[in-house]
């Protein structure tokens, strides 16, 4: 499957958490083997951390929240120009390989 959502593009959260739909955020990661993506500010995740005293480093203790991954079919990429979520067509411009968008036919990438 050719994923047509790539790191720094905006997206839409159209399914998954209640708290997340709707949201909108900028791709920070792509796991193409999984077929996942990190958003900032969506699928908030908490992890506890205990004190850890080593050599050379130390720890602090309490709770760290980080984005976490999520299935692509997920998200919808938004249209910079007609700022709406849409889905994604592959044009080719020569030996260029273009991304469009469905709605207004505006070019995705510069």
């Amino acid at each position: 499957m050719k994923i047509k959502i790539r790191k720094g593009d905006t997206v839409e959260v159209i399914n998954g958490r209640s708290e997340d739909k709707g949201k909108r955020g900028e791709v920070i990661k792509v796991n193409l083997d999984d077929e996942q993506v990190v958003v900032t500010g969506t699928h908030i995740r908490t992890k506890h951390q205990r004190q850890v005293q080593a050599q050379n480093r130390t720890v602090n203790p309490g709770k760290v929240k980080s984005e976490g991954p999520m299935h692509l079919s997920n998200v919808m990429l938004v249209c910079p120009k007609c700022n709406k979520a849409t889905r994604v067509a592959i044009s080719r411009e020569g030996e260029k390989v273009v991304r469009v968008c469905k709605k207004c036919n505006a070019q995705i990438d510069d």
